[in-house]
């Protein structure tokens, strides 16, 4: 189950998935934008600084093409959520729906064309939404919205391993702070 409070202590860090999974401008790698966005204290920390280091070892030109390679011509490493699950099947364009009606519950459209299962969106959303104050439509429409990026980000993580991409780093950042965001029932139940 989802804790609400622990995801609202890390919208920032969303803010900063976000920026690093849009194609990449040379600002977002400004030396400012990872202390701005990360504390020691964070769950992805460690995995974010090894995904920064990386990162700055190329230079501005190799970052967009490997962007491109990864998350445009790879369809094991697409930066769609459901497409792992349901490729272009009905119960995607189902699944597609029911994450617009939570931006849509939360006051946040999608401009242009994109789908609701693309992952810098989703982060997007997470750093931008207020759900205070409705935290039992949150918690059900979060949860599902979590589940659909922890599922996606597991195949997406796995591709990226096998290609060796620096943006594995950045991707195991997002699940470390989602494991953080997550009620351990195990916990819950020590007691009974």
């Amino acid at each position: 189950m989802i804790n609400l409070g622990k995801l609202h202590d890390y919208k920032h860090v969303f803010g900063f998935f976000a920026q690093q999974l849009t194609y990449p401008e040379k600002l977002d790698f400004h030396p400012s934008v990872m202390e701005e966005s990360l504390g020691s204290a964070d769950p992805a920390y460690e995995s974010i600084r090894t995904y920064w280091t990386t990162m700055h070892e190329y230079s501005m030109e190799q970052i967009e093409e490997l962007y491109v390679q990864t998350f445009d011509f790879q369809a094991k490493s697409t930066l769609y959520m459901t497409y792992y699950k349901f490729e272009d099947g009905r119960e995607r364009g189902q699944m597609l729906a029911r994450l617009k009606e939570t931006y849509e519950m939360f006051g946040l459209g999608i401009e242009g064309s994109e789908l609701s299962d693309y992952l810098p969106l989703m982060c997007e959303f997470l750093y931008a939404a207020n759900w205070q104050g409705r935290e039992k439509e949150a918690a059900e429409s979060l949860g599902l919205m979590m589940a659909v990026m922890e599922d996606g980000t597991y195949h997406l993580l796995k591709a990226l391993e096998k290609y060796k991409s620096p943006y594995r780093y950045l991707i195991q950042g997002l699940r470390e702070t989602f494991k953080a965001c997550v009620h351990r029932e195990a916990a819950a139940h020590e007691h009974d």
